[in-house]
């Protein structure tokens, strides 16, 4: 802005310079919304790889405790009996999170309602505003 006063410009520099300081604004707040993003998303990528490492390393853990679960069982019964009886044991663990998953998605509400009331809101205030 040049410094002068509100009197001296005229109605159409003083619209330039409010859209050009509105364009600025903007575009400064894009920036650092887009910096602090950037570095969320590191943050995040970072857990979420050693989130899927900790996944691996639990289900290589499940398999080895799974096998000393099937040859602490063979101690009293034959070997094939034992694998069989932790294959059923791991079949009803994963009938019953299958069940739970299925029914906790049943009651999820993808239609994000509190989100499409907030931009109904920003619309009618939009209409508002042009009246």
């Amino acid at each position: 802005m040049t410094g002068t006063t509100g009197d001296s410009r005229s109605l159409g520099e003083i619209v330039g310079d409010l859209t050009n300081d509105l364009t600025t604004l903007v575009k400064a707040e894009l920036d650092l919304a887009r910096t602090e993003l950037k570095s969320e998303a590191a943050k995040a990528g970072k857990g979420a790889g050693m989130l899927g490492g900790a996944g691996v390393s639990g289900l290589l853990a499940l398999i080895l405790a799974s096998f000393a679960l099937s040859y602490l069982l063979d101690n009293w019964m034959p070997v094939e009996l034992a694998f069989l009886i932790t294959t059923l044991l791991w079949a009803v663990v994963a009938a019953v999170l299958a069940a739970r998953g299925r029914s906790e998605l049943k009651k999820s509400n993808p239609q994000l309602p509190k989100t499409q009331r907030t931009l109904k809101e920003d619309a009618a205030w939009v209409k508002a505003q042009k009246n």
